[in-house]
């Protein structure tokens, strides 16, 4: 037999546990009665509420004269009646706006990750999921921007910690300051260079500021020449396809520019291709719609379809581990980025599109032949992503 009393704290003990848990779905019962979510704007809202809180008043004004309350009884309970009716309808009216101000300060601190809980269809709900989508956007961007600021740091450590090496082992007499030495250093020389550039042209994506220097550039030779830079620079053993239709073809543009967009590829290409794999550029002029289309073809893993026009985005890497669950390969996430611009200053547009036999990552650029009519850009360029067939959009009249 238990002690006395036992069993009387027992029993108590599980009543109180089941009017605690009454209270709590009560309460939670509460929270969620929205009686008035459906309704799609707030002015009808109101016109409800007001509806709702006059009728109640008439109606225990009512039955207060017609039973003889008396004055001093019936107008008390009808107001109380009546602001319970508005609290009651009114509830949910409020609260993602309370919601969105304490979003508003988590962002403030740095925590993207509050979103506002509401399935009004008024303006207050648009409100809301407009700002859940800003809220989404902005803690992209700073995911983003975090990996940028490690890939870059990473990008500019390594040549610089090699050309420390290099310099001191040659200062030192340890290697000898011969051709192959001071091409290595050179080789380092160049990839800061690279990345320094990369960065100044994201400035000038950002201010919507650059030039075009336009002239006559033979596709082959030039595509040859690219493709030449792209092999040295490369540490696989790859083999390099060039193929130009017709032979002769040429195409007026900005040298550097174009030069830029298709060293970005070909890098892109190199570092996603397995080793003795075939990279293959192939350019073609098209004499019925007077372009010229660029292909660049690797064989690495390709590219999902969801995620085609996201790789043109500043900062997004197809390779970063946290979409791959792989080491990353490399890069700032800047180069196609930084060709779509290229690529729109000339009027052009830049896509990934469909691989023959669908094995590796196809990159269509698409140039007007005779160059673009546009020399210079003093407006800011649209930071949004391409549209799905890669076009580049300039909102300003008479530009497409």
């Amino acid at each position: 037999m238990p002690p006395d009393g036992t069993g009387d704290r027992a029993a108590r003990a599980v009543r109180h546990a089941r009017v605690t848990a009454w209270r709590s779905r009560l309460r939670a019962a509460l929270t969620d009665l929205r009686p008035l979510d459906p309704v799609r704007s707030i002015k009808a809202k109101l016109s409800v509420i007001i509806g709702a809180t006059v009728t109640m008043y008439m109606i225990v004004t009512w039955v207060g004269i017609r039973f003889e309350f008396g004055v001093l009884r019936t107008f008390p309970v009808a107001l109380i009646l009546s602001l319970a009716v508005t609290q009651l309808l009114a509830r949910g009216m409020t609260r993602p706006l309370r919601e969105m101000t304490a979003a508003a300060d988590a962002m403030a601190r740095g925590d993207y990750s509050t979103r506002v809980q509401t399935e009004s269809q008024d303006e207050v709900g648009e409100l809301a999921r407009a700002f859940n989508s800003m809220a989404s956007d902005l803690a992209t961007l700073d995911t983003q921007r975090k990996e940028m600021v490690a890939n870059v740091s990473h990008e500019l450590r390594t040549p610089v910690a090699a050309l420390r090496a290099q310099v001191e082992n040659m200062a030192d007499g340890v290697v000898e300051a011969d051709a192959e030495a001071l091409e290595a250093t050179l080789a380092q020389i160049e990839r800061l260079s690279r990345l320094m550039t990369y960065l100044l042209d994201l400035s000038r994506l950002e201010a919507g500021a650059a030039e075009l220097n336009l002239s006559e550039i033979p596709i082959a030779e030039f595509l040859r020449q690219v493709t030449r830079e792209a092999e040295h620079a490369s540490a696989k053993n790859l083999r390099w396809q060039v193929r130009v239709t017709p032979a002769g073809a040429v195409l007026v543009g900005d040298d550097e520019r174009l030069r830029q967009v298709l060293a970005n590829l070909l890098s892109n290409a190199s570092r996603h291709s397995p080793a003795g794999g075939t990279v293959t550029v192939t350019g073609r002029l098209e004499s019925a719609t007077g372009e010229v289309i660029i292909d660049v073809l690797d064989q690495g893993g390709g590219i999902p379809l969801a995620d085609r026009a996201r790789v043109f985005d500043r900062f997004e890497r197809g390779n970063a581990p946290g979409q791959t669950g792989l080491p990353s390969t490399g890069g700032t996430g800047l180069g196609l980025a930084i060709a779509r611009w290229a690529v729109g200053l000339h009027g052009g547009t830049i896509a990934v599109a469909d691989p023959p036999g669908g094995a590796g990552t196809l990159i269509r650029v698409r140039l007007p032949a005779r160059g673009s009519q546009r020399r210079e850009h003093t407006q800011p360029i649209p930071q949004r992503p391409a549209a799905p067939d890669g076009r580049f959009h300039d909102p300003r009249p008479g530009h497409s």
